[in-house]
């Protein structure tokens, strides 16, 4: 079995090259986000729009002139994305949909039962879409209240989400959060819609998912986790198994990071990647704003060994409970994260309100930094639609982020 041995520094910086976080931009436009979407295999999506949706977030960090029609464009105009369950709600590349082929079946067992209600309106909202075209529960009648998920709805949404589970329609597209379905068969090529499940047996199902999910982040160990979330039926013995036999097979390699008690795992297919990394010497550091359900965060764990860096999505904790706020961002400069903020908009203008700021324990500024960061902050704004950012006086002097004050152009 081959082993690698590195520092914490070097595989910070692996991490960050996998994620397209280090050192610069390596992908840009449509193609910038299909290329980085294959080579993690999902993004997340959270309902929440703060200073835009989670995977806008995502993006933007990552794609050079990233703007949120392109996205669209690949979702909802061109379909070579789609909407769909992986780490929980996710957005995934259309070429990946023969993989979840087990998935759609199992939930069309369930929520397809004869018993559920949902059964009994299935006919008419096939008639209804063949009729009319792409729809949203707010376009049915079918008002009843049924249990559902998290809490009753409307038999309309119910019957619409369990097509969508089992396959039969996708997210056309979307207006704010509210879905509008169509049958999948009028937008995903024949040829993956019908295509066979590539894997035959669980084991195989499980080799091909906790190597994606490797993938997801750059480097990932064998232990519980978020990093794990969404795959079903993966417990420790699943797990264990599609470890061992991914190592077996090659596919994956041990690395033993110093100071680490857990040995990580990279895909060998990323080999090639990390060999060129480890002989640059020197490389222009940049700054980013981090999603709150990044990959990059998703294993939080190893996110506090790699990096020292403890962060906790606080917005479902109370008030009082709170040790920073509502939605906070982390600052990633360089291979380190040296701040948080509180982001939030003008409703009127759009402008970015920084609400507040705190700075890593330890962290040196610079000039240099200063500098970075406020090019870091003038294309987030950019991304955001707006020239201009507000921030409190007194929160201007207690941080020292007069380097954010900038006249716009």
């Amino acid at each position: 079995m081959e082993t690698i041995t590195i520092t914490r520094q070097q595989a910070r910086r692996f991490i960050l090259a996998h994620q397209n976080l280090w050192p610069h931009y390596e992908n840009e436009g449509k193609s910038g986000i299909l290329n980085y979407i294959r080579r993690v295999g999902c993004i997340q999506f959270d309902p929440l729009n703060i200073v835009g949706y989670n995977h806008e977030l995502v993006l933007q960090s990552r794609i050079s002139n990233y703007h949120p029609s392109m996205l669209y464009q690949l979702l909802y105009n061109e379909h070579k994305l789609l909407d769909g369950w992986d780490k929980n709600m996710s957005i995934y590349c259309t070429e990946d949909w023969p993989y979840f082929k087990r998935n759609r079946e199992a939930a069309r067992q369930n929520l397809g039962n004869s018993s559920r209600p949902v059964a009994a309106v299935i006919t008419q909202v096939v008639k209804e879409l063949e009729e009319r075209g792409p729809l949203s529960s707010a376009d049915l009648h079918f008002k009843t209240a049924v249990d559902w998920a998290w809490a009753p709805t409307t038999l309309s949404r119910a019957a619409l989400e369990s097509m969508y589970f089992w396959g039969e329609l996708i997210i056309h597209h979307k207006v704010g959060t509210r879905k509008v379905y169509d049958f999948a068969s009028r937008h995903i090529p024949s040829n993956l819609l019908d295509a066979p499940d590539p894997n035959h047996t669980s084991e195989q199902y499980y080799d091909w998912y906790v190597l994606r999910r490797i993938g997801s982040i750059g480097l990932l160990w064998n232990k519980s986790g978020d990093a794990w979330l969404g795959i079903s039926g993966l417990k420790s013995e699943e797990r264990n198994g599609a470890f061992k036999r991914l190592v077996e097979s090659q596919k994956i390699i041990e690395v033993c990071v110093e100071g680490l008690k857990h040995a990580l795992y990279m895909r060998s297919e990323d080999k090639p990647l990390f060999d060129k990394l480890m002989e640059k010497k020197r490389t222009p550091v940049r700054a980013a704003i981090i999603a709150p359900l990044d990959n990059l965060l998703w294993e939080r764990q190893l996110v506090r060994e790699i990096f020292d860096f403890e962060y906790r999505w606080e917005v479902y904790k109370p008030l009082n409970e709170r040790k920073y706020g509502y939605y906070v961002l982390p600052v990633l400069y360089g291979d380190t994260f040296v701040a948080r903020f509180e982001p939030g908009r003008d409703k009127k203008s759009g402008a970015l309100i920084i609400k507040n700021w705190w700075w890593e324990p330890g962290i040196k500024r610079s000039v240099k930094m200063y500098t970075d960061l406020l090019h870091c902050f003038k294309k987030f704004i950019g991304y955001l639609g707006t020239d201009t950012v507000r921030i409190d006086d007194a929160l201007i002097e207690r941080e020292g982020l007069g380097w954010l004050i900038f006249n716009p152009k």
